[in-house]
């Protein structure tokens, strides 16, 4: 597999979607490669790697506790990637109906275990980028299984999502919790302006000349850097992070 122009991650790529078929085997419709691998900007040393497995139904106990074991295994296994990977398992029928309700989800996310919640329209910024960027790793084209998501949708979403960073931001108190913040509500105002998704050090070069009196900080927050997972560590749990940061 080919999917990014890093070979290492290439071939880690490789062996967590070969684990995940293992367990998962006819279920798994497709698995889908995002985020900044995707967008642009990726740094081996701090970010993410960001994955959708798209199911013919909702996992059962069985194949959650043995998601849980591949996943803690693959973390023990893989030290240099523990808490920056992102996999998300959602039904078809979730991809299909999110605008109208909500489905559970079972995903693992930096700082925290594995785990189900209920995801919903709240979600819809990221299955557009998926839809219309993501890398199909494996199975149909993302356009095939995702319900279609107007730009206009899109940039509603990043307006609603943007009005609750009044309230999360209150818990980001570190250098690196700061500059994911002012990062983030960068790459949400250039989402909103051009209704498109771009990474964040693109959005925060374009917002120093969109804003030019906040340039000092915004380079600021370029300087601090990216660490996301070590936000939970801060404020001692992941849920409001994973909340706000949907899908920025």
């Amino acid at each position: 597999m080919q999917a990014t122009s890093h070979p290492e991650i290439n071939h880690l790529l490789d062996i967590l979607l070969s684990q995940i078929q293992a367990i998962l085997g006819k279920k798994l419709v497709g698995v889908y490669l995002y985020g900044s691998l995707v967008t642009g900007d990726f740094d081996t040393e701090i970010s993410d790697i960001d994955v959708l497995a798209a199911l013919s139904s909702e996992i059962d106990e069985k194949e959650f506790t043995q998601l849980q074991k591949m996943h803690t295994d693959f973390a023990n296994h893989h030290k240099e990637w523990e808490n920056r990977i992102e996999v998300r398992y959602l039904s078809l029928l979730a991809l299909k109906t999110f605008k109208v309700q909500s489905s559970p989800i079972a995903s693992i996310d930096p700082g925290e275990p594995f785990h189900i919640r209920e995801v919903g329209k709240h979600w819809l910024m990221n299955w557009y980028e998926v839809r219309e960027k993501g890398v199909t790793l494996f199975g149909p084209s993302p356009k095939s299984i995702i319900e279609p998501i107007s730009k206009e949708e899109f940039i509603e979403s990043v307006k609603d999502h943007t009005k609750s960073w009044g309230e999360w931001i209150n818990d980001m108190h570190t250098r690196p919790a700061q500059a994911y913040a002012i990062l983030t509500l960068c790459r949400a105002l250039y989402s909103y302006t051009y209704g498109e998704q771009v990474s964040k050090k693109k959005a925060a070069e374009w917002a120093q000349t969109a804003l030019p009196e906040w340039s000092s900080l915004i380079q600021n927050a370029l300087i601090w850097g990216l660490t996301p997972h070590s936000i939970g560590r801060e404020t001692g749990t992941r849920d409001p992070i994973v909340a706000a940061r949907q899908p920025f």
